[in-house]
């Protein structure tokens, strides 16, 4: 940890020179005159990011462009990431990531300073004036930091998927409801137009009953062979190895898993199913009402008990619900794509399905409803319904300055986040069981209720994951 208090105004300094100019004053610090969690509508949400490898860097440019937003703290297990070899670009990790914060924000306060730290849990203990977290590690120690963080009365935006296991989900679910702290998801597609655009949509009847939705994505590739890799090369210096694990299960360090791979190993993540299906699947949970699938079963080219399947076909089915018919829900990765619609011609650009290699389509009685990936803007097809369609009024609330805004101003005691945990906890569960079967490779009975696989009972393993000592859950 690094800190220089003398150089990085804060308000606790603030109060400490108000009290020694006015002695006869009592200033008591706002976390005490609201209680825990409490950040007043007029404040800066001082934030802790924990884990600033690609993604953690990422959220941090994004929190740069809100003004109610103020980084003064880091935790990251690496001094340093480079991910030059990977989409990200760049340099990453504590050292890299601090200093681009510090450039950021001594433009308009001169000497800012971030603090940083190797455990997220010495940077709740030490950091006085945070009032949140945002969570970008890998995705087996998400439910971990999240509880924890929320029982020290942060609060909490995590990195998707919310957690490794369905077990996990609902832990923090209801630690998030116990604590009543502000929650997010970092599916930034949840605040979009375009999702509220396709649930208005459905919910107006314009492709009639929903039978059939169909999402799909490129991503995959994350690992290649089977089984762990070989060799125990020596960690890298300024790497904590025994921290990156933090709650799974020990092995020896390998360039495989980190600093981008990780999602490669079932350990640690899970493919590109919980990788991307979030973002894809979401429009379609929210306007569906797809909790508690009646069944799921999964194919890939191959299983193993390592590394995370690529080339997934997941189908779940749900029955009725309310007013909405019978769903059969189908997702494709690893490059996959389904078949196009009855009536659709896929070599016409004016009907395309999905943009590139992600998207999802929706097929109803009267004609299909189809987008491009992470919620994009829908489109109505064949293009006789589409210009026959009188769209309906906006009835749902619109999410003003993105997905982040929508947290910080639930930071602030505004409404709700748009994916807070309550929510986007029961979409995570949704996609996992998708995991659950292909690990099964057999189709899958569900009963919510008790969390249980009816017809399969070696499937139950799956749903909660194995924790080093120490590294139990805090629930």
């Amino acid at each position: 940890m690094s800190r220089n208090d003398a150089t990085r105004p804060s308000r606790r300094q603030f109060l400490a020179t108000a009290a020694t100019a006015a002695a006869a004053t009592t200033i008591l610090p706002r976390h005490v005159l609201g209680g825990p969690g409490f950040v007043a509508p007029s404040d800066k949400v001082n934030i802790g990011v924990i884990g600033v490898g690609g993604q953690g860097r990422t959220n941090c440019r994004a929190l740069f462009q809100q003004d109610d937003a103020q980084i003064i703290a880091v935790a990251d297990v690496a001094e340093e990431w480079d991910l030059s070899p990977y989409y990200y670009r760049g340099m990453a990790g504590r050292g890299p990531v601090r200093a681009e914060i510090e450039k950021h924000y001594s433009a308009k306060t001169p000497n800012f300073q971030c603090a940083e730290y190797v455990d997220f849990r010495d940077m709740l203990e030490e950091e006085k004036d945070l009032d949140a977290v945002l969570i970008a590690t890998p995705d087996h120690s998400h439910a971990y930091i999240s509880i924890v963080a929320m029982k020290a009365g942060k609060h909490v935006y995590c990195e998707k998927p919310l957690t490794l296991t369905v077990w996990e989900g609902r832990q923090v679910a209801q630690v998030a409801k116990e604590t009543g702290v502000a929650t997010q998801l970092g599916n930034h597609g949840r605040s979009s137009e375009g999702h509220r655009q396709v649930a208005e949509w459905i919910w107006d009847g314009a492709i009639g009953q929903v039978q059939e939705v169909h999402a799909w994505a490129s991503a995959g590739w994350f690992a290649d062979g089977r089984g762990r890799p070989e060799g125990t090369p020596p960690v890298p210096p300024g790497l904590d190895w025994d921290k990156w694990l933090g709650p799974a299960e020990d092995r020896p360090y390998h360039p495989e898993y980190t600093p981008f791979n990780w999602r490669g190993w079932w350990a640690f993540g899970g493919g590109g199913l919980p990788d991307v299906a979030v973002h894809h699947l979401d429009p379609a949970f929210n306007a569906l009402e797809l909790d508690n699938p009646e069944t799921i079963e999964a194919t890939a080219p191959w299983v193993d008990d390592e590394v995370a399947s690529t080339g997934v076909l997941c189908t779940w089915r749900f029955g009725p619900r309310r007013n909405m018919a019978p769903v059969s829900v189908h997702w494709y990765d690893g490059g996959l794509r389904p078949p196009a619609p009855v009536g659709i011609d896929p070599n016409d650009p004016r009907q395309r399905m999905g943009e590139g290699g992600n998207g999802i389509y929706y097929v109803g009685e009267k004609g299909v409803i189809t987008s491009g990936g992470w919620s994009g803007m829908p489109r109505l097809l064949p293009r006789e319904l589409n210009r026959s369609y009188t769209r309906p009024e906006k009835t749902l609330p619109r999410v003003e300055g993105g997905h982040h805004a929508s947290w910080l101003r639930a930071c602030k005691g505004g409404e709700p986040a748009s994916s807070n945990f309550e929510y986007s906890a029961r979409l995570c569960e949704f996609v996992l069981l998708g995991i659950v079967a292909v690990r099964s490779k057999k189709q899958l009975r569900w009963y919510g209720p008790n969390m249980t696989v009816t017809n399969v009972p070696e499937a139950n393993q799956y749903l909660k994951a194995h924790y080093r000592e120490g590294w139990e859950l805090p629930v």
